[in-house]
């Protein structure tokens, strides 16, 4: 595998809604907890009502019925409280660690304006406003999947539709950005700081899940700097629309984790905040092998990637990668990492002294799992920033500062 391009993908893997599971060795599966007995009935004397742990369950299902995303994030917010009565003129759900607190229901009504649904011939997608002349940044399988055979269009969240046009797109990151033709005022997203996150941060997940544009969900960011690799399979495709081409395979580093729910469809929408602040672009989901929709364990492309890349594709319709110059795979034994297999002759890593047999066990600082990370890694840095590699060579660990150049 080299560093610098996709990994070669047998079964198994991360996937964009695909019917693949989790790969060994990713991100690993946990069985489910059983329950022990149930505490003893109450008197026979007490008013019948639900425990605390009952009423989270009975929201639970509630909200694996409900369509629409906010029932799902009003009922995980409250389903842990202590019980108590519940009025229509109550408050909605706040993020408590907003430094002026938001509603759920003010975040929403923030942000559903910069969010929109992509459509086209073959497929749709969401997409998130960047600026009031009609410029959208998305994922570029969604751009390939709603653009094949055929015009691609945006319904914006006041119902107003426009054609869209493909501005430029980076299949390596899967970004892409899209103007939309003979717009003015359009509500462009506050972009948020991906470097701030922390596990456990409220967000919600805005887009257009199986064709329902302004729909919203809530959740937490799960995990950070996940590595996955996605593409290879059929694009989501609403019930009727056909199936379009199968999408390129890419390797995304740093991807943020949330359990908000994403289905077909959220692709290229927008992760946001408690302020409302885009921090993310939603890309792919985990599936258990047996249905492509949502098991709460979802991926967003974090937002200071995709600027730096949406920067770029805006002012020249292209992207400059950064280069190291080795081809790794995952190490085997007892130490996890990512084995050197080969090194480029004149490359920043041959500069910086990496050799054939090397162990690369961590970059910029990170634990390296396998390859897919330091794939991931380097294409979330710019041509000529330095980053430092710690391996082990002959049972030795050593460190290297590696300035990494433009990949031509």
């Amino acid at each position: 595998m080299n560093a610098n391009e996709p990994r070669d993908q047998g079964a198994g893997g991360w996937s964009q809604f695909g019917d693949t599971p989790p790969s060994a060795g990713g991100f690993p599966r946990r069985d489910t907890v059983i329950m022990g007995p149930p505490p003893p009935p109450p008197p026979a004397r007490s008013k019948p009502g639900f425990s605390v742990r009952q009423k989270a369950v009975a929201g639970l299902a509630l909200a694996a019925m409900a369509i629409g995303g906010g029932v799902v994030g009003a009922t995980v917010a409250t389903a842990f409280q202590q019980p108590q009565v519940v009025t229509a003129s109550n408050p909605s759900p706040t993020f408590k660690q907003a430094s002026n607190p938001l509603s759920v229901a003010d975040v929403a009504a923030k942000v559903q304006p910069s969010v929109v649904m992509i459509k086209g011939s073959t497929g749709e997608g969401s997409g998130v406003v960047l600026s009031q002349d009609g410029l959208i940044l998305t994922n570029n399988h969604v751009v390939v999947g709603a653009g094949q055979g055929g015009e691609m269009s945006v319904k914006f969240n006041d119902g107003r539709t426009a054609k869209a046009s493909v501005v430029g797109t980076d299949p390596a990151t899967d970004l892409a950005v899209i103007r939309a033709e003979g717009v003015s005022g359009l509500t462009a997203a506050t972009l948020g700081d991906s470097d701030a996150l922390k596990v456990g941060d409220s967000v919600l997940a805005l887009g257009s899940p199986l064709g329902l544009s302004g729909s919203v969900t809530m959740g937490i960011i799960s995990a950070l700097d996940r590595t996955l690799t996605v593409g290879g399979e059929q694009q989501q495709a609403p019930p009727g629309w056909g199936q379009p081409g199968a999408s390129e395979i890419t390797t995304i580093g740093g991807a943020i984790q949330t359990d908000a729910a994403i289905n077909p469809g959220n692709s290229g929408g927008a992760l946001v905040n408690a302020g409302g602040q885009l921090v993310g672009i939603n890309t792919a989901i985990a599936t258990d092998g047996g249905s492509n929709g949502n098991i709460g364990v979802g991926f967003a492309i974090p937002i200071n990637t995709a600027k730096q890349v949406s920067d770029q594709l805006i002012s020249s319709g292209k992207v400059s990668h950064a280069f190291l110059g080795v081809s790794v795979a995952d190490a085997t034994g007892d130490v996890a990492g990512a084995l050197v297999r080969q090194v480029t002759p004149g490359s920043p890593a041959e500069k910086a002294g990496l050799k054939q047999g090397d162990l690369i066990t961590r970059f910029d600082g990170k634990a390296v799992e396998g390859g897919d990370t330091v794939v991931g890694q380097v294409r979330g840095f710019k041509p000529g920033q330095q980053v430092q590699i710690t391996y082990m060579r002959d049972g030795k660990e050593s460190s290297a500062t590696v300035t990494l150049q433009e990949k031509k």
